[in-house]
């Protein structure tokens, strides 16, 4: 069994939360479903210097990223490949970027996080997001 290690950004701005939506992929488990950005970690590298490549070359964010800033890591088993997910909260001084991998996004406050269909190793990370979420 395939196992990945991997970086996403809980990216913030004004009290929303960046949500990215796949395009079709290799398992259709995953294709189409709601993720926070990111990718692997490639040999040699921190987990914080891969999550700011790949918003650099996924989005042309550019940040900085601290391990200090890690919220959670999850650890996910599809069908197919296991996965270990290390996401950082990440705020932004600005909402733009561009979108260059998935097919849709969009900013939502974190209680209407729920009402997409997030892939399911995204979740644990979405409801920790809600749960924390203080409302007006």
């Amino acid at each position: 069994m395939k196992q990945l290690e991997v970086v996403a950004a809980i990216l913030t701005y004004n009290g929303n939360i960046l949500c990215m939506q796949r395009g079709k992929g290799k398992y259709p488990y995953v294709s189409f479903k709601y993720e926070f950005p990111g990718g692997k970690i490639e040999a040699g590298e921190s987990r914080h210097a891969a999550l700011e490549r790949e918003l650099r070359e996924e989005m042309n964010i550019h940040t900085t990223i601290k391990e200090s800033d890690l919220y959670m890591t999850v650890h996910h088993q599809y069908p197919d490949f296991a996965i270990t997910m290390h996401a950082f909260y990440c705020p932004l001084s600005s909402p733009e970027f561009i979108r260059k991998e998935h097919i849709a996004s969009c900013w939502l406050p974190p209680q209407e996080l729920p009402s997409l269909d997030w892939a399911a190793a995204d979740q644990p990370i979405m409801e920790k997001l809600v749960s924390e979420s203080k409302p007006d």
